[in-house]
């Protein structure tokens, strides 16, 4: 989670609804409406408010949080490599509460500054090669040079996602579009390794991974040179709203897309995708027993 000193910016994001606003009325905020990802983070985040005021009664410094956490992903990426996804799942989920809570501790300690933000960056960089690669490893060694190509592809688009902001934002002031960014990756590796659903993850998180480079180059694009977004109006603003991504998270159009992902990923059967822990029993018998 990103540490900057908290700065006012305005959002690239337009509101549905006419601004009305309580700096006009003097009224309160219109209530935001809770939605099926908004749920489960505010459920999320009842055990987290403790760990987080732990964290910050033993003066644990969120660099600290932020070094573990990409430990702990490192230990999730060997056990991928040895295709023990259920033990990857438990590690990632240890692993990504570091995460998330570094930056809770440094806002609330009054630790955040420009260093944080950038080895914060730089490591969550590192653990999103470390995952991909455990992946690589598994599947040379179940002989399956195709899904080798997807996870490496998947890994180049990952990366390229999270530069292309930086780059942009370098150039303009603000470059948060495209669905698939970093919390979203993570929750799908964790579902893949839940699932054994770990083939149609990766279709989904790489085509995704594409669309957002692709829509932070338009986007950027048409900052510069002073365009117009595209529209959101017609059928042809339902297809821009659905694929040139600026909705924020926890809202009805965000909700849409996870309950869509969610049900390719389950409903797909896996020998469809040609997923390699479907059909190599033999290899991954014989990979097993080399654990032992």
């Amino acid at each position: 989670m990103a540490r900057l000193r908290s700065v006012t910016e305005p959002s690239i994001i337009s509101s549905a609804a006419p601004a009305t606003s309580a700096a006009v009325t003097n009224g309160p905020a219109p209530r935001r409406r809770l939605t099926f990802t908004g749920a489960i983070g505010a459920i999320c985040m009842f055990p987290l408010r403790a760990l987080i005021k732990a964290c910050v009664a033993l003066h644990i410094h969120p660099n600290t949080l932020t070094l573990i956490g990409v430990l702990v992903n490192v230990a999730a990426a060997w056990a991928l490599a040895y295709g023990r996804f259920l033990l990857a799942f438990v590690i990632m989920l240890v692993a990504n509460i570091f995460d998330f809570i570094d930056g809770k501790v440094a806002h609330l300690t009054k630790l955040e500054s420009e260093f944080g933000a950038f080895w914060d960056s730089t490591l969550d960089r590192f653990s999103d090669l470390a995952l991909a690669t455990g992946l690589i490893f598994l599947y040379s060694k179940l002989g399956r040079s195709d899904y080798v190509m997807i996870a490496a592809l998947t890994l180049i688009f990952s990366i390229m996602t999270s530069y292309a902001r930086a780059r942009a934002e370098s150039l303009v002031q603000k470059c948060k579009v495209g669905f698939m960014e970093r919390p979203e990756r993570i929750v799908l590796f964790m579902i893949g390794a839940a699932t054994n659903r770990m083939a149609a993850v990766l279709w989904v998180v790489l085509v995704l991974s594409i669309l957002a480079v692709a829509n932070r180059i338009c986007y950027t694009y048409l900052a510069l040179n002073c365009l117009p977004m595209p529209s959101r109006r017609g059928a042809a603003g339902f297809f821009n709203r659905a694929f040139f991504w600026t909705d924020e998270r926890a809202t009805l159009p965000y909700d849409v897309w996870v309950i869509a992902i969610l049900g390719f990923v389950w409903l797909t059967p896996p020998n469809w995708l040609g997923d390699p822990m479907a059909h190599d029993a033999g290899l991954i018998a014989w990979l097993v027993s080399t654990l032992h």
